[in-house]
């Protein structure tokens, strides 16, 4: 009786594994993108791996310019730069434009690749829809501080060093829609109408793509902005977002 027992346990628990492994393939056909092996693709939807997939594209320049050439976005390649051993940037990239329909000001903006991705799959998965659902419009340009600065994390005089001296960072301060309304974090944060609704939606979804997110609630540093950076972690891909 009890080898019965353990038998029909056996069998219940092998059926429950193939159901969901079943399920499981099921759902990594419908969508590629929740899966943490399937390759990175700019053209499909974001998923739960999105965010760790485009902080990969750091240390792989290559294939980042070949993704968002495939997805119909344009840039230009800039020179690499060094200025001291803390700073400057081999892979930056200035998106001017193909599928990206939101100009940057001031004009001539430059990132890593990885950063230009994630403000690509941002403009179109969360920037664009936010901006429809609580205006009625899009969103033309995005006003920003800038990316590259050779300094340590708040230019402390020590300490470690921001991933703004790797171009690795952009800091966003405003968004102007297409009818010229223009929202500024730093006047728009707090409230709870459709304009803070829609500034705390837009920091929601970069955490989504960007290894850091840092807005206002994190601390008075980041009253008029949000941090996004692709910083690398490691291999346990830990990720900010406050």
């Amino acid at each position: 009786m009890k080898r019965l027992r353990r038998t029909v346990v056996t069998l219940i628990v092998l059926a429950a594994l193939a159901l969901g492994a079943l399920l499981l393939y099921g759902h990594a056909r419908r969508h590629p993108e929740d899966m943490p092996w399937t390759a990175l693709d700019l053209t499909q939807p974001v998923g739960a791996f999105t965010g760790r997939k485009l902080a990969g594209l750091v240390d792989d320049a290559p294939r980042c310019r070949a993704l968002l050439r495939r997805a119909g976005v344009t840039f230009t390649a800039l020179p690499a730069r060094r200025d001291g051993p803390q700073c400057g940037y081999d892979s930056a990239v200035r998106l001017t434009g193909g599928a990206q329909d939101i100009a940057y000001r001031p004009a001539g903006l430059g990132t890593e690749c990885a950063v230009a991705a994630g403000q690509v799959l941002w403009e179109w998965h969360v920037v664009q829809p936010a901006a429809r659902r609580h205006f009625g419009r899009g969103v033309a340009r995005v006003e920003h501080f800038g990316s590259y600065n050779c300094r340590r994390m708040y230019g402390r005089d020590e300490g470690n060093w921001s991933e703004h001296a790797r171009a690795n960072a952009v800091d966003i301060a405003a968004f102007v829609l297409d009818d010229g309304t223009r929202i500024r974090i730093v006047d728009d944060w707090e409230g709870g109408g459709p304009r803070a609704r829609f500034l705390r939606e837009v920091r929601d979804g970069a955490c989504d793509l960007f290894a850091t997110v840092l807005s206002p609630d994190y601390n008075a540093a980041h009253r008029d902005h949000l941090h996004l950076d692709q910083a690398d972690r490691g291999t346990l891909g830990w990720r900010a977002c406050r």
